[in-house]
Parts: structure tokens; sequence; C-alpha cells
């Protein structure tokens, strides 16, 4: 899985362990052995989540992208965020993203997308399929990565092969992140 990461970048390393040590971090589990997922952090209900998971991914140097709300890639933020591996999304514009996600998932030898299910910070009332979408149609395992805020930890969870059932496989994600508690909890969907 060399290609999924980053060379040594000693001063990206560093931030990362210090931002996460700062804020009491740490991160639990690994990332698969694998060329290619579609990784899933939740519950998004705080800016601090994406602080939270840019510092883990310079701390496990993984070369992942992510979709972001194309309002956060303006100046002087775009260059940093396109780096870092932002991709922008309008969501305002019907862009067919499960179709280009999944094209880049075959262009790719290695290629890891890292996306938020409920992809906003606000509570919401059902989680948003797109990545379960993607990750059927390139073939690939969802990986989930969840926040809790209690004991200050990402956890890492073992890969999950959509079985093309929809609901029960939904179900199956949402109860790995269910005992973990977000910045917001009251935010957070669960599917109940």
């Amino acid at each position: 899985m060399s290609g999924n990461f980053l060379p040594p970048n000693p001063f990206a390393e560093t931030l990362g362990r210090c931002v996460l040590k700062l804020m009491g971090w740490r991160v639990e589990g690994q990332l698969p052995a694998l060329d290619k997922f579609v990784m899933i952090g939740a519950h998004h209900t705080s800016n601090w989540d994406f602080v939270v998971f840019i510092a883990a991914k310079f701390v496990l140097r993984v070369n992942a992208r992510w979709f972001g709300k194309h309002s956060i890639f303006r100046w002087p933020f775009r260059g940093i965020l396109r780096r870092w591996g932002g991709i922008p999304i309008r969501r305002d514009q019907a862009a067919n993203v499960v179709e280009q996600a999944v094209q880049s998932f075959r262009e790719h030898a290695q290629f890891i997308l890292i996306l938020s299910p409920e992809g906003t910070r606000k509570r919401v009332e059902r989680w948003k399929t797109g990545f379960y979408h993607i990750a059927r149609g390139a073939g690939v395992p969802v990986v989930p990565g969840a926040l809790d805020y209690v004991n200050k930890r990402i956890v890492i969870g073992a890969p999950f092969w959509p079985t093309g059932d929809e609901k029960a496989d939904l179900r199956s994600l949402l109860a790995f992140f269910k005992p973990y508690v977000p910045k917001k909890p009251e935010y957070a969907f669960h599917g109940d």
C-alpha cells in the first residue's frame, strides 16, 4: 500500500502530532493494507472534526482525497486545502459526483476517498448515501472512522464490503458509530 502513503514530511507529521497531542487525541486501529477504499468519518457535528481528521491524516501520512463544500476553497485557503487532498463540491449543481469518484477509483492504482456521510455539521434525518454508491460502483470496501470526543480518540474500524442490501449495510455501519460520542451529540444521526 505504499502508494497510499505520502513520502515523509517531517513538518506535516510534526504538525499533526502536535495538534493531536495539544488537543489530547490519539488514533486507535490502523488503516487496512488495501490499495483502494472509501473511508467514512462520523459523526460530523463540529468544525473541530476537520481539524482532528486532518491532523490524523498527517500523522498517518495517508494520501487520501476528500470532498468539501466549494465555499471553503476560497482564498487564502484554496491552495492548502487542495494540497491536503481536498476536492471542492458544489451541492447546488447536479454534477454526478458519484460517477466521477468511481471513475477516479478506476483510473488510479491506489486511491482513498474520505467522506462524511452526514454531509454537513448540522443535524440530519438520514445519511447521504453517495459514499455507499461510490464503494459499490468502484468495488471497494468502506472503512469507518469514528470520532469519540469523550475519550478523545479516532477509532478506525475494519473494512466493510457492501453487499448490495443498502438498508442492512447502512444499519451495520451505523452500529459501528453508535458507541462513539461526537462533539455535539444532539446533531448525531444514529438511524433511530
